[in-house]
């Protein structure tokens, strides 16, 4: 039986300045790339799915290029009722994306896989948090779009920045995976593989 030799490298699956600024917070050495993969939902798929068929798929795009390590998958899906927040993109897309959830609540699923590509074990979780947006006026949402330009992000409002000013309240396990990447889950990911954060 083939044995893992060495402490195998963690690699982050992902192109994310946001991803890879929250796993920095950890303090543990890793390498980044990015996964390729097509992003597009299925039909009849939930938030949910979506988010944790994609982290998996992330993490197993990375894994045909490091054969022993730990990689990191992680997705987020934000979803409105029934229909789902994507990132804007552009003005227009965020005006038109903040005015239909103010005064509402929006739910971010964030996905996150742990694949040891040696052994081809496989954690996964999936970490919804409830975002409920304030009533805010068309030339607040343009102030803020116009100081923050949050285009890259799904709901169109970064709440470790500027967004935090349009935000009621905020509910979940882990403020982390609001942004990207959920660390608490992370480490006992990690720990489950015999890593130590501290």
């Amino acid at each position: 039986m083939k044995t893992q030799n060495t402490t195998p490298k963690i690699i982050l699956g992902s192109s994310s300045i946001y991803r890879k600024e929250l796993l920095q917070r950890l303090q543990i050495p890793f390498e980044t790339t990015s996964p390729q993969i097509n992003e597009t939902p299925l039909s009849n798929e939930s938030p949910e799915e979506t988010a944790a068929r994609l982290a998996e798929a992330k993490a197993r795009a990375v894994a045909k290029i490091y054969p022993q390590a730990l990689i990191i998958g992680s997705d987020q899906v934000a979803a409105l009722g029934d229909s789902r927040l994507g990132k804007p993109l552009n003005h227009a897309n965020a005006t038109e994306q903040l005015r239909r959830v103010r005064g509402k609540e929006a739910v971010f699923y964030t996905a996150l896989c742990l694949l040891n590509s040696f052994t081809d074990r496989l954690q996964m979780r999936v970490i919804p948090y409830h975002v409920k947006f304030r009533q805010f006026s068309d030339q607040q949402i343009e102030n803020y779009l116009l100081k923050e330009q949050p285009y890259h992000c799904a709901g169109s409002a970064k709440s470790e920045g500027l967004g935090i000013a349009l935000i009621e309240q905020m509910t979940g396990d882990d403020p982390s995976g609001l942004i990207g990447l959920p660390l608490i889950a992370l480490v006992d990911m990690l720990a489950q593989e015999g890593m130590e954060v501290i």
